[in-house]
């Protein structure tokens, strides 16, 4: 069984749409001839994307400007999901951050957890009744490479995709045979745009152009996984090494190695 048919009723949700791969996949899903609700933060961003699919597609185009880390504005939107035929949801919204855990803002430590956590599995247990009850839906979790291995100087990100990665492949198990598809996306870096060379980050200038995966690729290939109900995506050659590296790999090995490259990018 495939993913759900677009109508004029159902929608596709892309959570951190305002941006990098959140846009792609909405432009991809609308490609496909679904309706839209995208959702994150900045709301003139997220009306300039609705305009321009609707334009390319003539698909319709919901905006929801909410801070998904923010448990009131998060509650009000899961309500709303819970009573909406959803047929496709991309729980893709993510922030991360870089150096000791100990030197950074307890603060959004917290909202880290709460954004690339705890509302992926809100959004998921909002949609997931209805999507049984009619024998068909699509949820797709933007996990990381990163989640399959400890990291340090990027402890609670690290921790937060373990959870995703974990939680999409468990979730995947409990729904065999019920029609609703579940696929963990688990990218290494992807990039959204060719940077200026003086702008370079470290990850930028240490690999090598061809190795990178666009986020246009990304959300195509993720898409196309979600519809055949693959277990995980994996794109890119980053990706595939962080991913093997982090399952096979001895971790008092890897977290020293991986350690030590995040704590370049933290500084």
């Amino acid at each position: 069984m495939s993913l759900p048919s677009p109508t004029s009723e159902n929608r596709a949700v892309v959570t951190g749409a305002s941006s990098g791969i959140g846009t792609a996949l909405a432009a991809e899903l609308a490609a496909r001839g679904y309706s839209l609700i995208l959702v994150a933060r900045r709301e003139e961003l997220l009306t300039e994307l609705a305009q321009r699919l609707t334009l390319a597609h003539g698909i319709t185009a919901e905006v929801r400007a909410v801070d998904l880390a923010d448990r009131e504005q998060r509650a009000v939107l899961v309500k709303e999901l819970a009573t909406r035929e959803i047929a496709v949801l991309c729980n893709n919204a993510g922030i991360a951050t870089f150096g000791a855990i100990a030197e950074l803002d307890p603060a959004y430590e917290r909202a880290q957890m709460e954004l690339n956590a705890v509302a992926v599995h809100d959004l998921t247990l909002a949609v997931l009744p209805g999507m049984l009850a009619r024998g068909s839906g699509g949820i797709l979790i933007s996990g990381s490479a990163a989640g399959n291995m400890p990291i340090p100087n990027n402890a609670t990100y690290a921790a937060s995709k373990a959870f995703a990665n974990t939680f999409s492949e468990s979730l995947r198990g409990e729904l065999k045979g019920s029609g609703v598809h579940v696929t963990l996306l688990a990218p290494g870096p992807v990039r959204t745009e060719t940077p200026d060379p003086a702008d370079a980050s470290i990850v930028d200038r240490m690999v090598p152009d061809f190795m990178w995966v666009s986020s246009e690729a990304t959300a195509k290939v993720s898409i196309d996984a979600l519809a055949r109900n693959k277990m995980r995506v994996v794109p890119g050659l980053i990706s595939k090494g962080m991913s093997v590296a982090g399952q096979y790999g001895p971790r008092a090995v890897t977290a020293p190695i991986a350690g030590a490259f995040y704590k370049k990018l933290g500084s």
